[in-house]
C-alpha cells in the first residue's frame, strides 16, 4: 500500500508539473479595448517577431525554423521584424567575421519568409560601430538596411485601412528619435485623415511597464506622446521590443504594448531571475500575433514558444 501509495502521488505531481507547463505556455492576451463593437471586422493578422538575436550557437538557426513553422500555421498576413536580428554587432570587441557570420546566418533564413512581406526595423544590437572607420560599407546603419531589405530606416506603408510608421530608435541618448526623423514623422501624422488606424513599431519601447525597473524606455516619450496627443484624432497603437520582457500601457488613449522575444534568453537556458527555462525573468520567448480590426482597434496575443 505505502509502494502504490508512493507511485501514485508521484503520477499525480508529474501531472500537476505538465499541467502547470501548458498553463504557462498558454497564449497571453494583451488589450486595452474599449470597443464593444460587436460587429467589428478584422483587417489583417500580423505576425510580430522581435529580438530574435540570430546566432550559430545553441542551434538557434533551426529553434528559428521551427519558430516560423508554428507562426505560419496562424494564417498571417505579413511579418514584423522589431529589430535585434542578429545576436550582437555593436560592442567594441566584434570582428568583421563574426558580424558577417550573423548576417550570413540571416540572409539565408530569409528563406522562410518566403511568400511574405517582411518589414523590419533597426535595433540597438545590428549595427557594427567597430569597423575601422565610418568609410566601411560595415559601418552603422546603411549595412544593416541592406541586409534586412528595408527602404531606409525609418519609412511608411499602408495595408487596408491601417497606416504602418516604421522608425528608427536608435540615435542620441539611446531610445530616441533624430531631428530629420521627427520633421518625417510629424509630417507623415499631419498629412493622415482624421479618424484613420496606425501602428508605430519601434525597438526600445516608447512608453512601457518593465522600463521602470529595468531602464529601456524611449528617452524622448515626452515629445512622442505629446504628439500623439495631437492627433487624438486618430487610433494610434505602439508596438515595440528591446526589453525581452511583456507589458502593456495605455496615456492618451494610446496602447502601448511591449512583446517578448523571440529568442527569449538569447538562446540559452537563463539564470537566477529566470522563472523557466529560457525565459528572460517572468517572460518566455515567444511571438505576437496582432488582429487589425475596421474599427480602429486590436488584439495583441502573445504566444509562448517551446523551442
Amino acid at each position: 500500500m505505502k509502494k502504490e501509495h508512493s507511485e501514485n502521488r508521484r503520477s499525480a505531481l508529474k501531472k500537476i508539473g505538465v499541467s502547470m507547463g501548458l498553463m504557462a505556455m498558454s497564449p497571453i492576451v494583451l488589450s486595452q479595448e474599449t470597443t464593444s463593437n460587436k460587429k467589428r471586422k478584422r483587417l489583417l493578422k500580423v505576425a510580430h517577431i522581435t529580438d530574435i538575436h540570430m546566432r550559430p550557437e545553441l542551434d538557434a538557426p533551426n529553434r528559428f525554423k521551427n519558430c516560423m513553422k508554428e507562426i505560419k500555421a496562424h494564417d498571417v498576413d505579413f511579418f514584423l521584424n522589431g529589430g535585434d536580428t542578429i545576436y550582437a554587432a555593436d560592442y567594441g570587441d566584434i570582428t568583421r567575421d563574426r558580424v558577417l557570420e550573423q548576417w550570413s546566418i540571416w540572409n539565408e533564413l530569409k528563406s522562410e519568409f518566403k511568400g511574405y512581406e517582411l518589414h523590419s526595423c533597426l535595433g540597438n544590437h545590428d549595427m557594427w560601430w567597430a569597423a575601422p572607420d565610418k568609410t566601411d560599407p560595415m559601418y552603422g546603419k546603411e549595412y544593416v538596411v541592406k541586409n534586412l531589405g528595408i527602404p531606409k530606416r525609418y519609412y511608411s506603408f499602408k495595408k487596408k485601412d491601417w497606416y504602418f510608421l516604421i522608425l528608427d530608435s536608435n540615435n542620441k541618448n539611446a531610445g530616441s528619435l533624430d531631428e530629420e526623423q521627427r520633421v518625417w514623422l510629424e509630417k507623415e501624422l499631419l498629412e493622415m485623415p482624421k479618424g484613420v488606424h496606425v501602428l508605430v513599431m519601434t525597438h526600445y519601447p516608447i512608453l512601457g511597464v518593465s522600463t521602470i525597473p529595468y531602464g529601456g524606455n524611449h528617452s524622448d516619450s515626452k515629445y512622442i506622446s505629446k504628439l500623439f496627443y495631437k492627433h487624438k484624432d486618430k487610433n494610434i497603437h505602439c508596438i515595440s521590443g528591446h526589453m525581452h520582457l511583456l507589458d502593456q500601457a495605455v496615456y492618451n488613449d494610446v496602447n502601448y504594448y511591449c512583446n517578448g522575444s523571440m529568442s527569449g534568453y538569447w538562446w540559452g537556458d537563463g539564470d537566477a531571475d529566470s522563472a523557466g527555462k529560457c525565459w528572460y525573468h517572468e517572460t518566455p520567448p515567444g511571438y505576437s500575433i496582432i488582429e487589425l480590426f475596421d474599427d480602429g482597434s486590436l488584439k495583441n496575443t502573445y504566444y509562448p514558444h517551446a523551442y
